[in-house]
């Protein structure tokens, strides 16, 4: 017998509100992007959106801790959380990925967005791969993908914030390192999941 909840957990109505808060701060950042290219930006919009981009990212943790504490993980959670983590993650990361915007001082380099994306729809895909011929998918979250994660933020929060660039760079490039890093763990372990699903003919 199950012991999942049947009705919708506190946690799960936390994470609901982390996912409507990203169209919320795409529209704060964006208006604020409008001004930058008119060279009239409101700094209000920009710092509105670097409060409400903490305060969903702080709120990831909080969710899961609730779920946990409380015993009320439930498959609904599951899928809206890292629903909710990438929506607000990738909006960012594209939004300030403005080479074209020599305004926007520092501005997140477009490799390192190709590098965040890239390696999420691999995910995804591989997910899916999985699910098609293993018909059960184990993502276990390791420690440099959750470190990795809150990497990302910092350089997000560091562009939305436009503090100094002198150490912006070498953030980036420790933020893209793990995300590498975490991009070949979670392969090796979708590759073992597959051989045991389909193991190789013993050899005559």
């Amino acid at each position: 017998m199950s012991n999942e909840p049947t009705s919708i957990t506190l946690a799960t109505k936390i994470t609901m509100l982390r996912i409507l808060g990203v169209p919320v701060f795409v529209v704060l950042l964006t208006y604020y992007l409008s001004g930058v290219r008119l060279g009239n930006p409101d700094e209000r919009y920009r710092l509105a959106a670097l409060v409400l981009f903490l305060l969903v990212a702080a709120t990831d943790a909080l969710d899961g801790w609730l779920a946990r504490r409380r015993n009320e993980i439930s498959r609904l959670g599951s899928i809206l959380d890292p629903i909710a983590d990438k929506a607000l993650m990738l909006s960012g990361l594209i939004l300030l990925t403005k080479p074209a915007l020599p305004q926007l001082t520092p501005h997140i380099p477009l490799w390192f967005t190709g590098l965040v994306i890239s390696r999420d729809v691999f995910l995804v895909a591989g997910a899916l791969l999985i699910h098609a011929y293993a018909r059960d998918v184990k993502i276990r979250p390791h420690v440099t993908g959750k470190v990795a994660t809150v990497l990302q933020i910092v350089v997000i929060g560091w562009a939305l914030a436009q503090a100094a660039a002198d150490w912006f760079l070498g953030a980036v490039f420790l933020a893209a390192l793990f995300t590498a890093v975490s991009w070949g763990i979670y392969l090796l372990d979708g590759l073992r999941q597959l051989e045991r699903a389909h193991p190789a003919p013993p050899s005559a």
